[in-house]
């Protein structure tokens, strides 16, 4: 009992926070329970006196003494930093106002004090939360954001021209993301926030006031005032202000960012592209949002609008300008493959993206030719691989891989490339192997199907060899085709339309026997010989670079019975044969010999810029011809929206039916008439169903000769009745005049 009373009188004198971390052995259960109560509520009293009294005033004397602390310091900042406290003075006054009851106070505020009735939470706002849990003193913050009203954006925008502070922007900054939450769907970033912008009006002023006067003020906030040398870039973090800012601007970057993937509209979208051309500077400071950015301004280029395109080339440009080493290569692979992904399927709707991608990735690829050797050096060697393996194998999924689109648009590419940057040492070693695909790919299948990819090739190399000066052999792909087409022969169907040779790798079996194709094929051999030929055409070899070139056409002009084809051949001969009169002409007036190489390009040059006969007809017809093409495809365009019935052939059965039907009819007329002459007309009809039933017969054996059958049938009907009843004039006389005719009663059945 003794021990009982004993470890009550410990338990009183225990405290709260030694009684919680005792453990809580039961006592036995003779004791009452009223000792153990009376106990407990002792020891709760003590401890409540104690925390009422002591840890008050500690506090309270330790709060003050923080606060007179914190006083001697501003009161030294201003002897030591004038122009800091002058700052603080213009832009955050109540720091420096600064006392010892408001830091008491704002002591007391952070304790919380229980409230004296405690609301219950209903199961629906349960629900609402999904399972998170929030604490108290943050939740109430959390369900009221602050909604943004016109009258706030327009104060934010005139506080703004007039003198954009830190606290200002931040609040703007805020109010700008909860914008772009609500186009996301994100409920859960939006309540985050702590701003709600609900109203289409507030979000359309919110966000044009951030694209057009916010970052123009925030310029003068860090700088002051524009640089002298507009193309100079100022980097944000050279200001003294930027500690203060970057995180605010961190946040606005990346919701501008998120704003770009959420919009749809093309004009709204490029008024933001605008904006963050301006805000490059600002991307280079942070390193993953640019990296953000990029990648976003790929897609664009190669899947947005054409006005999107530009500008998110134009803001690619300015930051691999800025960022050669860092992210130059990133980007200029992304774009390779980007590129090759969307060439796959070539249309007349589509190859003008796909020329605008290959000429931005070349001027993206001139910006630094060391790098660009590396990416071209890879991609044309994998080009070579798939040739090597084609040509190896011979096996036709292997011809699929080199004779394909996306083939074709990368050996062009590398070619344009190549054409630009051909001058730079870096990437002259890379001629010789270019041009070497470039040809085995037109000698891997070297037949008529292909004839539009050998097109495609000899362009290509036609490109090479002019803008860098290198001569490559092209003539004899281009003149083989004059060997192996038979122009004279008829063809075998007609077309509605004409072929499109630049949209097109293969022809089919049936696009081979129309004439479309034969009169295209032609046209795109006159372009062809006259565009390599201008390239050459100031050459002083001229005239014995083209000898095979007139000798072809010469043969083809003897051999060619088709007077539109003779005709444009003809004209293309008699322009080369006056260029090369000319150029031996003037280079008879020469007084160095074929070695020296420094006098015969500097006689090349010359001629070029005085031009020749064939330079200036090239001129001319190039500008004819980009006219011609115009009109082509709004032709082509026009013709779409109208409906030409369909000429359908009759089938040879159905011709035979209705003939017969016809003639039946015929037949029944004819008996109808006088008996006087119905012994000659039975006759006549009897021989010329004989010779209808030979032409039908003969008409099965071809739909050509079936004009000629008919003529012949009418002959035998009109002229050879006498022939066919063997009959001779004396005979045909007394049958007529006689009382009675043998053949009186002969009658014909349907199947005669």
């Amino acid at each position: 009992m003794a021990a009982a009373h004993g470890r009550k009188r410990c338990l009183a004198e225990l405290t709260v926070d030694e009684f919680l971390a005792s453990g809580f052995d039961s006592e036995s259960e003779s004791e009452p329970e009223e000792i153990s109560e009376a106990a407990t509520q002792g020891a709760r009293e003590r401890a409540a006196a104690r925390n009422s009294c002591g840890p008050d005033r500690g506090a309270s004397a330790r709060r003050k003494g923080r606060a007179s602390e914190h006083k001697d310091q501003l009161s030294r900042l201003k002897d030591k930093d004038p122009e800091f406290y002058k700052f603080l003075q213009e832009n955050d006054q109540s720091l420096l106002n600064f006392s010892d009851s408001d830091s008491s106070e704002e002591g007391e505020e952070q304790f919380h004090s229980l409230p004296d009735v405690l609301e219950e939470a209903s199961e629906e706002e349960d629900a609402g939360e999904d399972g998170d849990i929030v604490p108290r003193g943050l939740q109430g913050k959390k369900n009221q954001p602050v909604p943004v009203t016109l009258g706030m954006v327009e104060r934010w925008k005139q506080a703004a021209k007039q003198h954009l502070t830190p606290k200002l922007f931040h609040e703007v900054v805020q109010a700008f993301r909860a914008a772009v939450a609500t186009t996301q769907g994100d409920q859960e970033g939006a309540a985050a926030c702590r701003f709600q912008v609900s109203d289409s009006a507030v979000f359309n002023a919110l966000v044009t006031f951030c694209v057009r006067d916010l970052f123009g003020c925030l310029q003068k906030l860090l700088f002051g005032k524009a640089p002298v040398d507009s193309s100079r870039v100022l980097q944000p973090s050279s200001s003294a202000l930027w500690g203060k800012l970057r995180v605010d601007v961190k946040a606005y970057l990346s919701a501008v960012m998120q704003l770009v993937t959420c919009l749809a509209e093309v004009t709204v979208l490029a008024a933001v592209l605008q904006h963050i051309s301006s805000l490059v500077p600002y991307y280079l400071t942070f390193p993953k949002q640019c990296r953000v950015l990029l990648k976003r301004m790929v897609v664009l280029w190669s899947t947005g609008e054409e006005s999107l395109r530009v500008l998110a080339f134009l803001v690619l440009v300015r930051v691999c300008r800025y960022k050669k080493d860092i992210f130059l290569s990133p980007v200029l692979k992304q774009m390779y493959i980007t590129y090759v992904r969307n060439c796959k399927f070539t249309s007349a709707s589509t190859l003008p993206l796909i020329s605008f991608m290959q000429r931005t990735l070349t001027e993206l690829l001139a910006l630094d030719p060391s790098v660009s050797y590396q990416h071209a050096f890879l991609y044309i060697r994998q080009l070579a691989i798939h040739l090597r393996n084609a040509m190896t194998t011979g096996k036709k999924e292997t011809h699929q891989s080199v004779y394909n689109w996306q083939y074709v648009h990368c050996l062009y590419l590398w070619c344009r490339v190549l054409s630009v940057l051909g001058s730079s040492e870096a990437l002259q070693p890379l001629l010789y192997p270019l041009a070497q695909v470039a040809i085995g790919c037109i000698k891997l299948v070297p037949t008529m199907r292909f004839y539009p990819l050998r097109m495609h090739c000899v362009r290509a190399l036609t490109l090479l060899s002019q803008s860098t000066g290198t001569f490559i052999p092209v003539l004899p792909f281009i003149l083989e085709i004059f060997q192996q087409v038979d122009f004279n022969k008829r063809p075998g169907r007609m077309s509605s339309r004409p072929i499109n040779f630049s949209v097109i790798l293969k022809l089919s079996s049936a696009n081979l026997q129309e004439k479309a194709y034969r009169d295209g094929l032609v046209e795109q051999l006159y372009d062809l010989i006259l565009e390599y030929l201008y390239g050459q055409a100031h050459s002083i070899a001229f005239p014995e670079l083209v000898l095979p070139t007139i000798l072809q056409l010469k043969s083809f002009l003897r051999e060619c019975k088709v007077a539109n084809y003779c005709r444009q051949v003809r004209q293309l001969l008699e322009k080369v044969q006056e260029n090369a009169e000319y150029i031996r002409s003037c280079r008879q007036k020469v007084s160095f010999g074929v070695s020296d190489q420094l006098a015969v390009d500097a006689w090349e040059k010359r001629a070029q810029e005085e031009g020749t006969p064939l330079t200036k007809y090239y001129n001319h017809w190039r500008k004819l011809r980009d006219r011609e093409i115009q009109l082509e495809i709004s032709g082509k365009e026009r013709l779409e929206e109208l409906n030409f019935p369909e000429i359908k052939r009759r089938k040879v059965e159905d011709r035979k039916e209705e003939d017969r039907r016809e003639f039946k009819d015929l037949f029944d007329l004819d008996s109808s008439e006088d008996e006087e002459v119905t012994d000659f007309s039975e006759r006549g009809t009897a021989g010329s169903l004989r010779g209808r039933q030979e032409a039908e017969v003969e008409e099965d054996e071809g739909d050509d000769q079936e004009d000629e059958e008919e003529e012949n049938s009418s002959a035998s009907e009109d002229g050879g009745l006498d022939a066919e009843a063997g009959l001779v004039p004396g005979e045909l006389w007394r049958l007529a005049e006689g009382p009675q005719d043998e053949l009186e009663d002969l009658q014909l059945s349907e199947e005669d």
